[in-house]
């Protein structure tokens, strides 16, 4: 059995994409859909004493309504990198594997980033070496898929070699079940329950974005979020 899931490429993902990622046999960016604002394409949130704050990437989206996520640009006429790096610093700072992990995220914050996808991605490929979690990737546009719908997640599968496509739950509400079976493709929903650990601040703030888990944990993170 071979397991194929897909997902657009987030910024700064929470611990259930990495359960995803972690349980398949390869993972495809889908960097040729439409971009949606208002999602976690461009923010994520992280722990504070007070909650929980987003980390909000600006983009450019003006006018570029149908664009697809491998176009969006980032707006850098907003200072938001220095005031990312300075919430993380703030809130993470104290926390016992902050310092562990801390320069790659000065460098990110440091550096230019140009497109949305290329900043995502690289970090996304960082934490899942953090977690040491060696799922193979691809991009949906390396793939040059044509399809749309179920349609394209066959198309994938097919490229791929896989016989079983791993979904997020949401997929109930859009996959043409029937339509896989016909391809042969077997169709798995995932079942993350989202572990509670030890966090900076009193109490116990779920869906944070994957660096508060390792920023607390370190090398345990991966245990922690499989549920080990």
């Amino acid at each position: 059995m071979m397991i194929v899931s897909v997902h657009q490429p987030h910024y700064l993902p929470w611990l259930g994409y990495f359960d995803k990622m972690a349980s398949s046999d390869a993972f495809v960016f889908l960097d040729m859909v439409q971009y949606k604002r208002r999602e976690f394409q461009n923010r994520n949130k992280i722990r504070t004493g007070d909650g929980w704050v987003w980390l909000t990437v600006p983009v450019i989206s003006k006018g570029r309504y149908n664009q697809k996520i491998y176009e969006v640009a980032i707006n850098n006429t907003i200072n938001w990198q220095s005031s990312h790096w300075g919430k993380i610093k703030t809130n993470y700072g104290k926390a016992p594997y902050f310092k562990d992990y801390s320069d790659f995220f000065e460098e990110v914050y440091t550096n230019k980033w140009d497109r949305l996808t290329k900043l995502n991605i690289y970090v996304i490929k960082y934490l899942l070496a953090c977690l040491d979690i060696d799922t193979p990737l691809y991009l949906e546009s390396d793939l040059e898929t044509k399809n749309q719908g179920t349609e394209r997640i066959i198309q994938i599968c097919k490229k791929l070699g896989a016989d079983t496509y791993l979904s997020g739950v949401g997929g109930k509400a859009y996959l043409d079940e029937a339509k896989l079976a016909r391809a042969g493709i077997n169709l798995e929903y995932q079942d993350f329950h989202h572990p509670q650990y030890q966090q900076q601040y009193p109490g116990f703030e779920p869906y944070m974005s994957v660096i508060d888990l390792l920023f607390n944990h370190g090398k345990d993170s991966l245990k922690i979020l499989r549920g080990e």
